[in-house]
């Protein structure tokens, strides 16, 4: 991140968060008649900002990194607790009620500080903007892969502009390669590695090195370039090789000396499991009554558009390839299965998938209702039942399943759901590619706060309808 920007960040960081710790509390207290509001309030904003900074809120990592609210809902509890242990070793007179109620501001505006900071910093980094100039070592094959997959996401903050390579191998990425560190190296070649790379860093201006860990980069190589940049005041990241390894599973741990990081199993049970479930049921239980309405003026606009029953239901292959039948508002007409195979040869999507941006078997209201996804809402009728939960991966027809290779096979080891990541992420605008990268980043990686997130962007997503067809 530029250092203009973070120190703007940071200042719009601190500036929200004591207000609104500081306002609420003076006023509220001041309204109610609370003995001493003003150092009431100081010691809240106070507070406030030593739990953000103690928990490192206020780091450029932090700063630039998710938008993630659970953490910020964490801070505020250590937050009361440190406030009602002040208070009382202070013996400062205020009600318990009038100051959990003034401090629910902050929280708020702390989350949603957040998240606007996270969408302008996607936004300004898809215009090349806030990056960090990051120099790349290792070998070609390691290089060129980090690189590639790097260039296929705009929502970080890296840009690697040149290479030192280990070896004398080519390498296909068109990075300008500023330096080659020899293969076997000894303890003088290591030392050598970093005047090299510290050389190479600043004819680039890069404030970050990348290091891909290879044969040929041993850890005590990978040690004394560290002592080197240390010491010249540049960055240093080490690539573990993991991929799509979401942060909540990694553990540092220490052994002999070494650095060990333990990827811990993805959640497949325990109480977040069991809050899921209740989640799960709960909700579409509420949504169903909520949403009665709307399940009636659809099937009359059915019914009285087109011949046909008015809901619709297909085989589809659920948690561990379980087979169950998925309903939908039927939005074709009642040929369309028999008329699937003439139009195999105008599938417009890759993969297993089968789309058709202007499908002729979709009737005038069925369009109407895929656009803002009103077909899917019998699912929750699914969802009641268990075959599905409200957020998951797509659930694929056995035709498709037929088709799956066994990393994808891997999307089927969590139930579908009526809304996840390939609906929030462009539908069927995505490539079959994207769709099980989604997917796979879920279920490795799924949290019940990520659910959370997932079906309150599902809002959005349906209001814009982009790859909804």
């Amino acid at each position: 991140m530029h250092k203009v920007t973070k120190r703007r960040l940071l200042q719009l960081a601190l500036a929200v968060d004591a207000a609104g710790a500081l306002m609420p509390v003076g006023v509220l207290c001041a309204v109610t008649r609370q003995p001493q509001p003003l150092l009431t309030a100081v010691l809240a904003g106070a507070a406030w900002l030593a739990v953000g900074a103690l928990k490192n809120r206020y780091t450029r990592d932090e700063l630039a990194g998710d938008n993630a609210a659970i953490p910020i809902v964490w801070d505020w509890l250590i937050m009361l607790g440190v406030l009602s242990v002040v208070f009382v070793a202070g013996r400062v007179e205020v009600s318990l009620e009038v100051c959990v109620l003034a401090l629910l501001p902050c929280l708020a505006l702390t989350v949603v500080r957040r998240k606007l900071v996270h969408r302008y910093l996607l936004a300004v980094r898809r215009r090349a903007q806030a990056l960090r100039r990051a120099l790349i070592i290792g070998e070609a094959g390691a290089v060129d892969k980090v690189c590639a997959l790097l260039a296929q996401r705009t929502d970080h903050e890296y840009v690697v502009v040149g290479s030192c390579l280990v070896g004398a191998e080519a390498t296909e990425s068109a990075l300008p390669v500023l330096a080659r560190l020899v293969p076997d190296a000894d303890a003088t070649d290591a030392v050598l590695d970093g005047e090299t790379v510290l050389r190479c860093a600043a004819e680039l201006d890069a404030e970050l090195v990348f290091v891909a860990p290879g044969r040929q980069l041993s850890a005590a190589r990978v040690r004394c370039l560290a002592w080197a940049l240390n010491d010249g005041g540049r960055d240093l990241a080490v690539l573990p090789g993991l991929i799509d390894v979401s942060q909540h599973r990694v553990r540092l741990a220490n052994a002999a000396g070494l650095t060990v990081m333990h990827i811990d199993h993805a959640t497949r049970r325990g109480l977040p499991v069991l809050l899921k479930q209740a989640t799960d049921r709960l909700g579409a239980l509420l949504l169903l009554v909520l949403l009665s309405p709307v399940f009636v003026a659809v099937g009359a606009a059915i019914r009285l558009s087109s011949t046909g029953p008015v809901f619709y239901w297909q085989i589809r292959m659920g948690q561990d390839l379980r087979p169950f039948r998925m309903w939908k508002f039927r939005t074709m007409v009642v040929t369309a299965d028999l008329m699937r195979p003439a139009l195999e040869s105008a599938n417009e999507h890759d993969g297993a998938m089968f789309k058709i941006r202007r499908d002729p078997r979709v009737t005038r209201v069925g369009r109407l209702l895929r656009r803002f996804s009103l077909d899917e809402l019998p699912q929750l009728f699914n969802v009641l039942a268990g075959h599905m939960s409200l957020v998951g991966p797509r659930p694929p027809l056995p035709e498709e399943v037929e088709r799956y290779d066994a990393i994808e096979l891997r999307r089927l080891s969590v139930k579908p759901g009526l809304t996840g990541l390939w609906q929030v992420s462009g539908r069927s605008d995505l490539s079959w590619d994207e769709t099980v990268a989604l997917d796979l980043s879920y279920v490795d990686n799924w949290s019940y706060a990520r659910d959370i997130g997932v079906l309150f962007r599902t809002v959005r997503a349906v209001v814009d309808g982009r790859g909804a067809y």
